[in-house]
């Protein structure tokens, strides 16, 4: 299922995490575990400004099937469950909450060499339907995505995407919000590891007629640290050092700074994720 071009989500996908994933100003510790029994359990706190969270969550794989639980500290269960091959080339996933029934969700995910299809089904009140197709290879991507509200009968969102890539790179266009934004965006590694990589981001609003720039980057000082930082047009300035301390267990150091506005205080984030 992973020689075709992939899922719309997938578009772009590289060089928004390699610009938003660890970015953080909050304070977080997680820890997992496995059980002789192949359940892997974490649990996780979060503190962001004086509001404290918590949860647990188990994963336990059977066969082709996934299970995933999370209980937090307001007392609600998350649940999804992954079918893999339930059907050749698909993978169905079903997830819920509660007490929030209306939260119920089911998507299935169709992998073609040449195409991938998905849709996905709000078991609410108001059902809504979001329905997503690619094209192409693994090298060149096109695909587009609509949401649909079956109450009111009106399309929610449609989006369309193009992706180039290659081993060491990465382009895509995508129009969104109904035809208002463009996001176009560039990635490229620099080493063989992908630990180190330059990325550049344009988004053009124009409702707003407004445009950001965003460039960013990532380095490896060594197979063990790894220093990232974006700024954008806008004078927003981050950056990240995320050091594995031990195997599989990292601590990451982030920081946030609005260099056009340097009076005011610099947000900072620490995270810390243990794998004993």
């Amino acid at each position: 299922m992973n020689t075709g071009p992939g899922l719309f989500s997938d578009i772009g996908k590289k060089a928004k995490d390699l610009l938003t994933r660890d970015y953080l100003t909050d304070q977080k510790i997680s820890v997992s575990t496995s059980s002789v029994t192949g359940v892997a359990i974490t649990s996780s706190a979060t503190k962001k400004g004086g509001l404290s969270t918590g949860d647990v969550g188990a994963v336990y794989k059977y066969n082709n099937i996934l299970v995933d639980v999370k209980v937090d500290t307001e007392s609600k269960i998350a649940t999804t469950l992954t079918f893999t091959e339930l059907v050749p080339s698909t993978k169905t996933i079903a997830s819920f909450k509660v007490p929030d029934f209306n939260s119920a969700k089911v998507e299935v995910q169709y992998f073609h060499c040449h195409a991938t299809l998905a849709s996905a089904v709000a078991l609410s009140q108001t059902p809504t339907i979001d329905v997503s197709a690619t094209i192409g290879t693994p090298k060149f991507v096109i695909g587009a995505e609509a949401g649909y509200e079956t109450s009111s009968g009106r399309l929610t969102k449609y989006t369309a995407g193009i992706s180039m890539n290659k081993p060491e790179s990465s382009a895509s266009i995508i129009l969104g919000d109904k035809g208002d934004t463009l996001r176009a965006s560039y990635i490229h590694h620099l080493d063989q590891s992908k630990k180190t990589a330059a990325v550049g981001e344009i988004i053009r609003r124009f409702s707003l007629n407004d445009n950001t720039f965003t460039i960013g980057g990532s380095y490896a000082v060594d197979h063990l640290t790894v220093v990232k930082a974006k700024l954008n047009n806008q004078g927003k300035l981050g950056a990240l050092l995320q050091h594995e301390i031990i195997p599989k267990s990292l601590v990451t150091l982030s920081s946030e700074l609005d260099t056009k506005a340097l009076d005011k205080t610099p947000k900072f984030g620490l995270a810390l994720a243990l794998k004993p």
